[in-house]
């Protein structure tokens, strides 16, 4: 075909209009609204992940719902897929269930396995479906008293096959899974005690000891000790940056601790994430607020040796961990303060500080190691770095766990084995292209199995100079300081830097422009009604009631409060007190 048949025909006058021309200018608004109902149509087929189209053919389908994104899933399916017709001959399609982050997935869990229970319940078992049932099946804390319909159903679903279809949940944080598992939904094996970790460990016992898989490092949960999860490749958290940007705002150092990010010339600058929508991201606020923790203890203890008074251990750690609970809570205050917007997908950090449209940002280490290395030109520099604060963040496991009436108890099974397996550990960290890594792009990860790291893979591996193990003795994550107020966390960033941010951020401009004076910076930081005590009271209290009613009272209540003091701190630093 010429350039010339390939052009647009152009009309002259008194030539003949083409018949489809003269339709659309008589029906211009019939033809809009049958284009906008094409597209609404035509949307999920347009907007489907590449890697979501299963084979025309295929034996057995393993169901997986994950956060993990596309290139994890892309390169975990296919390899899967390979071993698993080398094994058996069989096609295996490996249907991934992405339905958000993992806060998102546990709603959908909870949903779906108290619709099913509720089918089972009045179906099998032919009793009567009440509130008090719906409320008791998953609930994992509460000890009923015996002969209650609560007790009979907790009782009757943790003995239950009840399923969602699905077979495996694969990525997320362990207090996401410690959850899950508390709650029934994740299961060591199937209703027969067939397969699951159980089978994994007999088959592999090396993999479950300290020189593979231990079972706590530094004080986190690196696989659950009753076998219903397990860790499959380790994270930790910091900061992604852009040098080009922070030279740009005159910072010609680059970041290296979380308190750099409340830099004011970073106003506008940091782009974060909801901790309401992730658990990884309230992971990463609690190591902020666990450094703190940890800086107040050992202040404290360091003036007990000097003699300047007389604590006992208990005192000292109760003391540290309400000043270092405050101090943390102020800094992510600063922090928000600077930030840009908070977004419901975390992978979208790095992205934007890669194209300049944030100067840096809190995100998971794979994701900022990934923007680094994609970044990276021929001269093997990069205008995007990335940096784990040092002593700042704890190092912590992405797990997989087999969910309650997986459908295809065996298939899951092996899919766990072969993430755990030297090749599935290969996927995580080795460079792609290279014999046992990823296919097209390296995913970044460090695997899990200490005796995975052998000198001979250690030249191929994508971050060969990263020593997760030995980084993890630099921080030791406190469980008991912490993790009672974790759910108060991700509440109270929310109503406190979220809900607020436009007050938060315009009484930070003002406090900047007037030099931070010492009575508007005083009242900007006034964080009294959540205190620790608070937190680990009333707050967690109202949200462990799951009374929705109450929740929204209370969000509406502090978000007011806050509102009310982030204008009085503006306006006190307008006048310049």
């Amino acid at each position: 075909m010429t350039a010339e048949e390939t052009q647009e025909p152009t009309l002259t006058p008194g030539a003949a209009v083409p018949r489809w021309r003269e339709w659309l200018e008589r029906h211009k608004k019939e033809a809009l609204v049958v284009g906008a109902m094409l597209m609404t149509l035509a949307g999920p087929f347009l907007l489907r992940p590449a890697g979501s189209t299963g084979p025309a053919r295929y034996d057995r389908r393993l169901v997986v719902m994950t956060p993990h994104h596309e290139l994890i899933r892309r390169e975990f399916g296919a390899a899967f897929s390979r071993y698993w017709k080398e094994k058996t001959g069989e096609v295996v399609f490996v249907d991934w269930r992405v339905p958000g982050g993992t806060s998102d997935i546990a709603l959908l869990l909870k949903s779906e396995y108290i619709g099913a229970f509720q089918v089972y319940w009045e179906k099998t078992l032919g009793l009567e479906w009440t509130g008090k049932v719906a409320g008791a099946c998953l609930d994992g804390k509460t000890v009923f008293s015996e002969g209650t319909v609560e007790a009979k159903a907790r009782k009757a679903f943790l003995e239950s096959e009840v399923g969602i279809g699905v077979d495996l949940f694969f990525g997320g944080g362990p207090y996401d899974f410690q959850q899950q598992a508390r709650a029934g939904v994740l299961v060591a094996a199937n209703g027969k005690g067939q397969g699951g970790l159980p089978a994994v460990r007999k088959a592999h016992p090396e993999w479950f000891s300290e020189a593979g898989i231990p079972e706590t490092l530094s004080g986190e949960t690196f696989r659950d000790k009753d076998e219903r999860w397990v860790g499959t490749c380790l994270s930790s958290f910091g900061i992604v940056f852009n040098r080009d940007v922070l030279r740009r705002l005159g910072i010609e150092k680059d970041p290296e601790a979380w308190s750099d990010l409340a830099d004011p010339r970073l106003m506008g600058q940091v782009a974060l994430s909801d901790p309401s929508k992730s658990g990884s991201v309230t992971k990463a606020f609690e190591m902020v607020i666990q450094q703190q923790m940890r800086v107040a203890f050992d202040d404290l203890t360091a003036k007990q040796g000097a003699g300047r008074f007389a604590k006992s251990p208990q005192e000292i750690e109760k003391e540290a961990v309400r000043i270092g609970w405050m101090e943390g809570m102020r800094l992510i205050q600063r922090i928000a303060a600077n930030a840009r917007y908070f977004t419901d997908s975390s992978p979208k950090i790095p992205l934007e500080v890669s194209r300049g449209d944030a100067a840096a940002g809190m995100c998971i280490d794979y994701y900022g190691r990934s923007a680094e290395e994609q970044t990276r030109g021929k001269d093997g520099k990069s205008r995007v770095g990335f940096v784990s604060p040092v002593g700042g963040t704890a190092v912590s496991v992405d797990p997989v766990g087999m969910l309650r009436g997986a459908p295809d108890g065996e298939l899951a099974t092996a899919f766990m084995e072969f993430v755990l397996s030297d090749a599935g550990q290969g996927l995580w960290g080795l460079k792609a292209g290279v014999a046992g890594g990823p296919k097209t792009v390296a995913l970044r990860r460090l695997p899990v199995r200490r005796d995975w790291y052998v000198e001979s893979r250690l030249g191929m591996m994508s971050d060969p100079e990263e020593r997760a193990f030995e980084k993890a003795k630099l921080f030791h994550y406190e469980a008991n300081w912490t993790g009672p107020v974790f759910n108060a966390v991700r509440f109270l960033i929310r109503v406190m830097c979220v809900d607020t941010h436009v007050e938060l951020r315009a009484a930070w401009e003002d406090l900047e422009r007037a030099g931070f004076p010492k009575e508007a910076t005083k009242t900007f930081h006034e964080i009294g009604l959540i205190h620790f005590d608070n937190a680990a009271g009333g707050v967690t209290e109202t949200l462990a009631s799951r009374d929705k009613a109450q929740e929204t009272r209370l969000a509406r209540q502090l978000g007011d409060a806050f509102r009310k003091q982030y204008g009085l701190a503006g306006s006190l630093a307008r006048r310049g007190q």
